[in-house]
Protein backbone atom coordinates (compact mmCIF):
# COMPACT_ATOMS: atom_id res chain seq x y z
CA UNK A 1 0.00 0.00 0.00
CA UNK A 2 0.92 3.62 -0.87
CA UNK A 3 -0.32 6.60 1.23
CA UNK A 4 -0.05 10.23 -0.05
CA UNK A 5 -1.14 13.32 2.35
CA UNK A 6 -1.67 15.88 -0.14
CA UNK A 7 0.49 18.61 2.27
CA UNK A 8 3.54 16.64 1.67
CA UNK A 9 2.94 16.07 -1.98
CA UNK A 10 2.20 20.03 -2.18
CA UNK A 11 5.35 20.64 -0.19
CA UNK A 12 7.94 18.92 -2.73
CA UNK A 13 6.12 20.07 -5.90
CA UNK A 14 6.67 23.63 -4.45
CA UNK A 15 10.23 22.49 -3.51
CA UNK A 16 11.01 21.31 -7.20
CA UNK A 17 9.41 24.66 -8.52
CA UNK A 18 7.63 23.14 -11.08
CA UNK A 19 3.65 23.07 -11.89
CA UNK A 20 3.44 19.29 -12.10
CA UNK A 21 4.40 16.66 -9.23
CA UNK A 22 4.16 12.80 -10.73
CA UNK A 23 4.01 11.02 -7.51
CA UNK A 24 2.80 7.32 -8.68
CA UNK A 25 3.40 5.49 -11.55
CA UNK A 26 2.54 2.35 -11.33
CA UNK A 27 1.90 -0.56 -14.31
CA UNK A 28 -1.51 0.74 -15.64
CA UNK A 29 -2.04 4.31 -14.22
CA UNK A 30 -0.19 7.33 -12.73
CA UNK A 31 -1.19 9.96 -10.87
CA UNK A 32 0.16 13.92 -10.21
CA UNK A 33 -0.24 16.87 -8.53
CA UNK A 34 -0.82 19.85 -10.62
CA UNK A 35 -1.09 23.67 -9.92
CA UNK A 36 -1.71 26.76 -11.69
CA UNK A 37 -2.41 30.55 -10.03
CA UNK A 38 -4.38 32.65 -11.21
CA UNK A 39 -2.96 34.81 -14.21
CA UNK A 40 -1.21 31.60 -15.24
CA UNK A 41 -1.48 30.24 -18.55
CA UNK A 42 -1.84 26.17 -18.63
CA UNK A 43 0.30 25.26 -21.60
CA UNK A 44 -0.79 21.46 -21.60
CA UNK A 45 -0.74 19.09 -24.49
CA UNK A 46 -3.38 16.79 -25.45
CA UNK A 47 -2.00 13.39 -23.89
CA UNK A 48 -1.87 9.78 -24.80
CA UNK A 49 -3.95 8.87 -22.45
CA UNK A 50 -7.42 8.70 -20.97
CA UNK A 51 -7.29 11.24 -17.65
CA UNK A 52 -9.56 12.37 -14.59
CA UNK A 53 -9.02 15.72 -12.91
CA UNK A 54 -10.37 15.94 -9.20
CA UNK A 55 -9.96 19.52 -8.17
CA UNK A 56 -8.59 19.72 -4.96
CA UNK A 57 -8.62 23.25 -4.29
CA UNK A 58 -9.24 26.68 -6.58
CA UNK A 59 -11.66 27.96 -9.00
CA UNK A 60 -11.38 27.69 -12.39
CA UNK A 61 -12.63 26.85 -16.23
CA UNK A 62 -11.45 24.07 -17.89
CA UNK A 63 -12.02 23.34 -22.09
CA UNK A 64 -12.28 19.85 -23.28
CA UNK A 65 -12.31 19.84 -26.82
CA UNK A 66 -15.24 22.70 -28.01
CA UNK A 67 -17.29 22.31 -23.92
CA UNK A 68 -15.79 24.33 -21.10
CA UNK A 69 -17.11 24.36 -17.53
CA UNK A 70 -16.77 25.86 -14.40
CA UNK A 71 -14.93 24.09 -11.91
CA UNK A 72 -13.90 23.91 -8.30
CA UNK A 73 -13.32 21.75 -4.91
CA UNK A 74 -14.38 18.13 -5.41
CA UNK A 75 -15.05 18.67 -9.35
CA UNK A 76 -13.87 16.08 -11.42
CA UNK A 77 -13.46 16.05 -14.88
CA UNK A 78 -12.68 13.22 -17.84
CA UNK A 79 -10.43 14.08 -20.75
CA UNK A 80 -10.50 11.47 -23.36
CA UNK A 81 -7.13 10.62 -24.74
CA UNK A 82 -5.50 13.00 -27.89
CA UNK A 83 -8.34 15.50 -26.92
CA UNK A 84 -7.10 19.07 -26.24
CA UNK A 85 -8.02 20.61 -22.67
CA UNK A 86 -6.49 23.62 -20.76
CA UNK A 87 -7.84 25.60 -17.48
CA UNK A 88 -7.91 28.89 -17.73
CA UNK A 89 -9.32 32.15 -15.82
CA UNK A 90 -7.98 30.60 -12.82
CA UNK A 91 -9.84 32.69 -10.14
CA UNK A 92 -8.31 31.06 -6.96
CA UNK A 93 -4.60 28.82 -6.85
CA UNK A 94 -5.56 25.74 -8.37
CA UNK A 95 -4.74 22.47 -7.33
CA UNK A 96 -5.80 19.36 -8.95
CA UNK A 97 -4.80 15.75 -8.25
CA UNK A 98 -4.59 14.03 -11.99
CA UNK A 99 -4.71 10.38 -13.11
CA UNK A 100 -3.63 9.34 -16.22
CA UNK A 101 -4.27 5.57 -17.53
CA UNK A 102 -2.10 3.96 -19.28
CA UNK A 103 0.55 5.95 -17.26
CA UNK A 104 2.01 8.76 -18.81
CA UNK A 105 5.31 8.07 -20.28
Amino acid sequence: MQVFRLDDLEAERSANRGNYLRFLNERNMSAGLYALSPGELDTQQPHGQDEIYLVVSGRASITVGSETAHVARGSVVYVPAGVPHRFHHITEDLRVMVVFSPPEA
